[in-house]
């Protein structure tokens, strides 16, 4: 492989503890330029942790972290090549937008005669134009993420990370930030970018990688992993208009259906028995609460809930 074909990631057996537990465990990944990777895992799993070895806040204990061969923990202008995008709005909010990114690109070390247009081009690839002038402090949720994402872009970093970009914000502003994020990818940016949510791999990501506990359960291109989920049978889906008594919670199980999020969605993905309006006749019969019954083809919330049962059952002591 030539320098030119290298990742411009490479971990390797990375790992990392704090306060005498495992937050990184022996991780290895790769990530190349113009390309996403989605980190996906329930909270504690260990993915803002692995964000920062990778944006060089920490080093660590076992393993290697290398951006472009380099070590980002001890070769400063490396980090200088990376955006970080806290889940936290990291702003001034009584400065007004361009002031505030004026801010970031001295703090970047950025001289006097580059800082305009370089404002000038994250204002516009964030478009965000039109708020220039305005405080921060006044702005909706939604832009403040995207002043946010746009403070970090100032350099034109070559890797950008995201910790849940799109957290809070309603949908125009969520198409608004995929927006800004592909146009990132199409300019050969690397994107790593932490989320919970599953709409917004499908439609972001190139690749994805699942955490659970500290270790890496499941990597792979996303449409690989769709394309051989989807061969199995479609999910059949049951929304309840209240939570299920003792009896109805049976019938569910009985049913093959596991409860997901709140309880009031029950899924299965195995169901050759019957359609879907005689499935809910069935159901009802045995006092279930059926609101509606959906079919749908498998997707990466299948993928990903497969990996972290996977993971449960193969723990040590299980």
């Amino acid at each position: 492989m030539t320098a030119a074909e290298q990742p411009l990631i490479r971990i390797e057996g990375a790992s990392l503890s704090f306060r005498g537990r495992r937050v990184v465990d022996s991780i290895d990944l790769d990530l190349a330029a113009g390309e996403t990777l989605a980190l996906l895992g329930p909270n504690g799993a260990g993915k803002s942790s692995l964000m920062r070895l990778v944006a060089g806040r920490l080093a660590p204990e076992a393993g290697t972290v290398r951006i472009g061969g380099e070590d980002p923990f001890r070769t400063r202008s490396v980090r200088a090549g990376i955006g970080w995008v806290p889940q936290d709005i990291a702003l001034y909010p009584r400065l007004s937008v361009a002031e505030n990114l004026d801010v970031f690109a001295r703090l970047s070390g950025i001289g006097g005669h580059e800082r305009p247009a370089l404002v000038r081009a994250a204002l516009d690839l964030a478009e965000i134009d039109d708020m220039a002038r305005r405080p921060v402090g006044l702005l909706s949720g939604g832009y403040q993420r995207r002043v946010n994402i746009a403070a970090s872009l100032i350099g034109r970093p070559r890797l950008v990370l995201l910790d849940e970009p799109t957290q809070g914000v309603d949908l125009a502003a969520r198409a608004a930030i995929h927006a800004v994020l592909s146009r990132l990818r199409a300019d050969g940016a690397a994107i790593l970018v932490a989320t919970h949510d599953f709409a917004e791999v499908e439609r972001l990501a190139d690749r994805v990688a699942i955490l659970s506990e500290g270790r890496l359960v499941q990597e792979g291109r996303l449409d690989t992993l769709l394309t051989h989920l989807r061969k199995a049978a479609p999910e059949h889906e049951v929304a309840l208009a209240s939570p299920p008594d003792t009896a109805a919670a049976s019938a569910l199980h009985h049913a093959g259906f596991r409860p997901v999020d709140t309880g009031l969605t029950w899924r299965a993905s195995h169901l050759d028995g019957p359609d879907g309006a005689a499935l809910l006749d069935v159901l009802r019969e045995h006092g279930v609460p059926v609101s509606e019954v959906r079919i749908r083809a498998a997707g990466i919330e299948t993928l990903y809930r497969a990996a972290l049962a996977s993971r449960t059952e193969t723990r040590p002591g299980r």
